[in-house]
């Protein structure tokens, strides 16, 4: 079993179960064994429900493409009846949900078999995934001194020490390509609303959030994609349909694109010689493929939008906790919440209504200044971090001054200056694991294509794949079965 389940990605595992080699029961046998053996030098899994789990498989799971193939939830939102959630905070600890989400009720749908979360950052704000209420920073397998990325960082460790093939994300800034970057995986953010919110929100940080998935193969992506995509009952607005599936879309050809490229960030500041290292290598690539490859930068203001998405951010953040402390009746105590936390609340505090809405018309401008870039080019390449993965705590929750840890010298935007833009603009963004340090630490190129375009990004990150396989590269930090 050991060797199937390493061997095989989740769609590979549920062919298994399919052809009768292998059981739902058993799968997950392997997926606790894992927990069990790797979670305390990694610290990614929580929230672990192996009873709602046996429940599942006991009571016949549905015949969907995934079926029998464990899995896990981001501990921030996917709100499911079964698995209360921490949100990565103290305050919101074991938080419970009187019915489900639409994306879980769309992941029981495909068969898949949910036995806990994965370790987020308080709120989801962070590039670090280090909150208090797990006892401990979340570690990267491929280093444990290092960080797995944020905010779906439990997620990211999770996949990539091999505890499960495919996992539950989401990204409001990067939060699903980050981790991706850091762990040698795949991760995809689709166009605004290609997935659903509800029903216990419209829409996440101005439209900016999206669920999504961290995977070991783009196939595994596809088909979570086809399963969970489309807009849920009285959803504000809805992405452009698709022409078909993303399945289909992994058939395409990949030629004749028009690709720009930048080795700097947006905003033209230089990136690590690794980073760079990795944009340089997949321009040769996509140019070898059959691609018109260009070197250029939009002209977007990038800084502007940054400066809005802080607003915004800290805002959400803001109503998220007074929403909690409202309903329960008194208010914080000390160590409820962390200090960004509190600082997003203390600049929250100093914007007016005005001030949000400028905010939003900022990121919305921003959305039409790239959609401009994008008549002139089909994708955008980048790297996806401007430097590999960071090491513990330099992204640690403890300060309060929120505007400095998001936009101050050497912080979160001069780390992750590629992916937030794309959650402002709305349009399909992924990281794909072409590149490693020579100290074996994994580095992510970052591709985006314009909106409403997933499926020729996907398609296109299908090739790259087929041309560059990084499945069987495994890290340090992996399950070593018993012998005896």
């Amino acid at each position: 079993m050991n060797d199937l389940y390493e061997s095989h990605d989740a769609v590979g595992l549920a062919k298994l179960v399919a052809r009768g080699e292998a059981s739902a029961a058993e799968l997950l046998d392997e997926a606790l064994k894992r927990v069990e053996a790797l979670n305390p030098s990694i610290n990614a899994v929580t929230m672990l429900r192996e009873d709602v789990a046996r429940r599942l498989i006991e009571q016949g799971l549905p015949d969907g493409p995934l079926k029998g193939v464990p899995f896990l939830l981001k501990d921030l939102g996917a709100e499911a009846v079964d698995f209360p959630t921490n949100n990565g905070s103290k305050l919101f600890e074991n938080k419970r949900y009187a019915r489900d989400s639409a994306i879980y009720e769309r992941l029981k749908a495909a068969g898949l078999v949910t036995f806990g979360r994965t370790t987020s950052p308080e709120g989801g704000v962070g590039v670090a995934t280090e909150a208090a209420v797990y006892g401990g920073p979340t570690r990267n397998p491929w280093n444990l001194e290092r960080t797995p990325g944020g905010s779906s960082g439990g997620a990211g460790a999770a996949v990539a020490a091999g505890i499960l093939p495919a996992a539950h994300g989401s990204d409001g800034g990067g939060s699903i390509r980050i981790p991706a970057s850091c762990c040698g995986l795949f991760g995809f953010k689709a166009t605004r609303a290609r997935l659903p919110d509800g029903p216990y929100a419209g829409e996440g940080w101005a439209g900016m959030a999206i669920d999504g998935f961290l995977t070991r193969s783009i196939r595994d992506t596809a088909v979570l994609l086809d399963a969970t995509q489309g807009a849920d009952l009285g959803a504000p607005y809805f992405a452009p349909p698709l022409k078909d599936s993303f399945v289909k879309a992994m058939d395409w050809n990949g030629r004749g694109l028009r690709i720009a490229f930048s080795t700097k960030s947006l905003t033209g500041k230089p990136i690590d010689p690794e980073c760079r290292a990795a944009v340089e290598k997949a321009a040769r690539l996509l140019e070898e493929m059959g691609n018109h490859v260009e070197e250029a930068l939009p002209a977007a203001d990038t800084q502007g939008m940054m400066a809005a998405w802080t607003k915004i951010v800290a805002c959400g953040t803001a109503l998220a906790i007074d929403t909690a402390v409202r309903k329960r009746g008194f208010p914080l105590v000390d160590g409820e919440v962390e200090g960004i936390a509190r600082g997003a609340i203390a600049y929250a505090r100093s914007l007016s209504g005005a001030d949000y809405l400028e905010a939003v018309g900022e990121i919305h401008a921003y959305g039409r200044e790239m959609a401009a870039f994008f008549q002139q080019h089909d994708i955008l390449l980048t790297a996806t971090l401007a430097e590999p993965p960071a090491m513990i705590g330099r992204f640690d929750h403890r300060t309060e001054d929120y505007v400095d840890y998001r936009m101050g010298p050497g912080r979160v935007f001069d780390y992750s200056p590629f992916a937030a833009p794309f959650n402002a603009s709305g349009q399909p963004a992924a990281s794909v694991p072409l590149h490693w340090t020579p100290a074996g630490l994994p580095v992510g190129i970052h591709l985006a294509a314009r909106f409403g375009e997933d499926e020729l990004l996907l398609g296109l990150c299908a090739r790259i794949e087929e041309a560059a396989p990084w499945f069987a590269r495994r890290p340090p930090l992996r399950y070593q079965a018993s012998r005896s």
